[in-house]
């Protein structure tokens, strides 16, 4: 018999046209010729029904001509089959009602569109989560790149006061002096959306690479979005703009006789810090530190508010990682605990489960039955498996994200509360039941609870409840078992030459599976996430350190004159430097905190959900990467401050 194979399958076994493969067809062991290598439309993703992620090994598709399959199931004229093209105009919903009307006296298991079809909700909700994380993660960076190349210029701008005094006094006008600054604003906002655009344009090019290689699209190629980049580049020089016509602002309203001396000194007033129990408590360094901060409550708020921005992108960075190795934990070690899932071909009674048991390997078998059904509540709707599950449950386990399971009911359902908030269902309510199998009878049953797992949209029951509902006996669809890992291709050989036996997945591979398609994509974006949060954290503190260093220069030169030493007049600076960064590290791990529960919110599908879990090796993470930047920023500033000079900072300005 000649077949043609799809090219996931086919590469993964290396097989090449010419090469055959045995098959298990009706009961009788067949072998197939394989005479071309092809790619489906229908099977983007060749995924085994019920799994959660595809295994190309062990599932693959196989196209032959249909007299030969219909002479092989003894079904001349047959078919299980039905895909249909719409006319333009049509109405898909009333398509599939009169499809089901027609097809329902012959078996019929329900119509969908394509929406819910796997290969196609895989892809498309795959597409839908890098559109979000490609809106989401740059909004998020140019806000703090915005916010803080604000803080910069405003701070720059101030430091020149003296300067724009200058150049006013020589004649040029406000408005002269603000296109200077802006054509430096500009300047730089340019230099960074060039790099950034060199950069993401690299990053484009290997993710569709990698998304070609996996997905076997024929063509996918990287285009690059000049409104994007343009779009970038006016909010990135718009925020920039704000923070400089602000700072100048306050400069232009000063008259230039005036705003050519050094700025005034603040205004003293007795605190609490000069409080006598608190001078004696608190040594003077100490407080010429708090005074400063005092004196300056707006710089102070947004230096800390700088510094917060880069702990939150740490912390924002690692938690895609941790969500990742938390789901990966949760599904495939706590909940799915299965070595393999085997698929039977049709449903049979549960004294098979005995056979299993004596299969090479296997250590625990547990039996399942998975009933094809359409849930409705009003005008919505959900087609799915429901999955009734044994009394004992020791493989497979129904958990909440918080380890707690789910007890299981002998006259209702338990829903994800993903699909009972799809359908608006709440414990206590009744949802309507088309079983799509046998005798297809429709049922009013109760919700009798919500799980708040992870991936897909289920509805669980004991097993019995659900022999019940399909008036059938106690049968299965398939079993779990769990294995001897040194057995495994015994296990593998046996099964395969087992007639029932229509497929095998194995939880190590849905982990790698799960790792290539979903992990590799989001940890390369949280691998650059990552890395732009450690350059913010250090740039970000060594430029408030730099800038503090250039506002107080005067003072730092007047207390060295008057016999304080090299590392007396650091300790002020950077035990400054170091208040700020105390105070702004639990903000951070805050608002990087409020980042990931934003970025969990966003990438939720009816395949999988992304818990919001972060990991407190993250936030000590974060919290080393923004104090080594400051220790980092307060070694170079101190190098400067070393090398001051007295003398130029000393000369008053005549």
């Amino acid at each position: 018999m000649e077949v043609v194979v799809g090219e996931s399958f086919a590469n993964a076994h290396s097989f090449r046209p010419g090469d055959s493969v045995k098959a298990i067809i009706n009961g009788r062991l067949r072998t197939l010729r394989m005479v071309g290598i092809a790619l489906s439309p229908e099977y983007i993703m060749e995924m085994n029904p019920g799994d959660v992620m595809p295994d190309f090994e062990r599932f693959g598709i196989f196209w032959m001509p249909r007299a030969e399959l219909e002479a092989a199931f003894d079904m001349d004229g047959a078919c299980n089959d039905l895909s249909l093209t719409l006319m333009r105009g049509a109405s898909e919903d009333e398509v599939i009602r009169q499809l089901d009307n027609l097809l329902h006296r012959w078996g019929g298991g329900g119509s969908y569109g394509r929406d819910d079809q796997m290969s196609h909700r895989f892809i498309s909700d795959e597409m839908t989560q890098l559109r979000v994380m490609g809106i989401v993660t740059p909004i998020i960076f140019m806000l703090v790149a915005g916010f803080l190349l604000n803080i910069v210029m405003t701070r720059v701008i101030a430091m020149q006061r003296e300067q724009i005094a200058g150049l006013k006094a020589f004649g040029y006008t406000n408005q002269e002096v603000a296109a200077h600054y802006l054509k430096f604003v500009l300047l730089i906002v340019l230099i960074g959306v060039a790099g950034g655009a060199g950069f993401g344009i690299w990053m484009g090019r290997g993710l569709t690479r990698m998304y070609t290689m996996f997905y076997h699209f024929p063509i996918f190629r990287f285009e690059f979005d000049w409104l994007t980049t343009l779009l970038t580049a006016v909010f990135c020089a718009a925020a920039a703009m704000i923070g400089t016509f602000g700072a100048l602002r306050s400069v232009n309203r000063l008259p230039p006789a005036e705003a050519m001396r050094p700025k005034a000194p603040s205004e003293y007033r007795r605190s609490l810090l000069d409080h006598r129990r608190l001078r004696t408590w608190l040594p003077q360094t100490w407080r010429m530190v708090l005074r400063e901060l005092h004196r300056w409550p707006v710089k102070c708020v947004f230096s800390i508010l700088g510094i917060a921005m880069a702990a939150a992108i740490v912390v924002f960075g690692n938690f895609g990682v941790d969500a990742m190795d938390f789901l990966v934990d949760f599904q495939f070690r706590q909940t799915q605990r299965q070595d393999l899932w085997v698929n039977l071909v049709e449903p049979v009674s549960e004294s098979v489960t005995h056979d299993f048991h004596h299969f090479p390997g296997v250590q625990r078998v547990e039996a399942f039955r998975a009933l094809p059904v359409r849930l409705r509540s009003g005008p919505r709707f959900h087609r799915m498996s429901l999955m009734g599950l044994g009394t004992r449950r020791e493989i497979y386990r129904v958990l909440n994200q918080d380890g707690r399971e789910a007890e299981l009911s002998d006259d209702g359902l338990v829903l994800s509360a993903l699909l009972a908030k799809m359908l608006r269902l709440r414990r206590g309510d009744r949802v309507t039941v088309d079983i799509l199998e046998g005798r297809h009878p429709t049922l009013q049953l109760k919700v009798a609870a919500t799980v708040d797992d992870l991936l897909g949209a289920n509805a669980f029951a004991l097993r019995s409840f659900v022999n019940r509902c399909a008036q059938e006996g106690p049968q299965i669809s398939g079993v779990w078992l769990s294995v001897d890992r040194n057995r495994l291709d015994d296990l593998y050989s046996q099964l395969k030459v087992t007639p029932y036996v229509v497929g095998v997945s194995a939880t190590a591979a849905s982990i790698d599976s799960f790792t290539e398609t979903i992990g590799e994509s989001q940890l390369l974006m949280q691998g650059f996430i990552i890395g732009f949060a450690v350059v913010i954290a250090v740039g970000v503190v060594y430029n408030i350190a730099r800038i503090t260093l250039s506002e107080r220069d005067h003072e730092l030169a007047t207390m060295r004159v008057l016999g304080f030493t090299k590392a007396e007049v650091s300790v002020v600076l950077l035990r400054e430097l170091a208040v700020l960064t105390m105070a702004a590290i639990p903000i951070g791990l805050l608002v990087g905190y409020g980042m990931a529960w934003l970025m969990s919110l966003s990438l939720q599908t009816d395949l999988f959900r992304i818990p919001l879990v972060v990991y407190p090796s993250t936030f000590a993470y974060a919290v080393i990467v923004v104090m080594g930047a400051s220790v980092i920023s307060g070694f170079l500033v101190r190098r400067r401050l070393n090398r001051l000079d007295l003398f130029a900072v000393l000369k008053s300005n005549e």
